[in-house]
């Protein structure tokens, strides 16, 4: 994760990942988010498959906000809702 000022997010860019360790280690991230926690995900494609992943182990305990969507780079804000605790 990259270093962010205070109330900012930790930026997470899984690009230079290979493929097979970009879900391990964003399912990491999640599963370590308090709540109210978040952090920006950064990728070279639409990380949309995730999402649905994500809301079928996790229901309705993220939000998942598009910052920047290609057509090189896509930004994520994933968070974790204060509701979900």
């Amino acid at each position: 994760m990259s270093a962010t000022p205070e109330n900012e997010p930790a930026q997470i860019d899984v690009r230079t990942l290979i493929p097979m360790q970009r879900h391990q280690k964003i399912f990491q991230l999640v599963a370590e988010l308090a709540p109210g926690g978040a952090f920006v995900l950064i990728n070279d494609h639409d990380p949309k498959p995730l999402y649905y992943q994500l809301e079928a182990e996790h229901p309705q305990q993220f939000s998942w906000t598009y910052l920047e969507s290609g057509p090189t780079v896509w930004r994520v804000l994933i968070s974790k809702l204060v509701k979900a605790a």
